[in-house]
């Protein structure tokens, strides 16, 4: 199946792509709303919830504008790069998850990706009363694996 075919089917049949796809892909990251799905021999992740999706879109959003600089891609329309969009899922988990519990290893994955940002509205009320200098850290901090396959 070619790029723009998958493109097509995947656009028709994810109803609420996830916002942390990548992250959750990766193995980073899981969630107890996200609902893995095939397609020929590639994978996608949609929310099995409309509800659950938006905090996700509202926190990513954020960490995307917030995070422009320090990755040195000042065009807010622009897509980020795959490896890019990881430090900003990956990164900004991981920042928000040691602001909320700091007795857990940055490195270890995040179990609940739902659950996290529950209990950072929680603590918080809003995604904009977080402590960014400390997510941005943890955003400029967290680099993806580099692949082997070329080495």
């Amino acid at each position: 199946m070619d790029s723009e075919a998958w493109r097509e089917t995947y656009a028709a049949l994810n109803e609420r792509p996830c916002p942390f796809e990548q992250a959750i892909l990766s193995g980073s990251a899981g969630c107890t709303q996200a609902q893995h799905l095939c397609i020929g021999e590639r994978q996608g992740v949609q929310c099995a919830s409309d509800q659950a999706r938006v905090p996700c879109l509202d926190l990513l959003k954020s960490l995307k504008e917030q995070s422009r600089f320090a990755l040195k891609a000042l065009d807010p329309q622009e897509a980020l790069p795959h490896n890019q969009a990881l430090r900003v899922q990956i990164g900004g988990l991981r920042g928000l998850r040691t602001i909320l519990n700091p007795q857990i290893s940055e490195t270890a994955p995040i179990l609940d990706i739902s659950a996290l940002l529950g209990s950072a509205l929680d603590r918080f009320g809003s995604f904009a009363a977080l402590p960014s200098p400390l997510i941005l850290r943890a955003i400029a901090r967290y680099h993806p694996r580099r692949s082997r396959r070329f080495e």
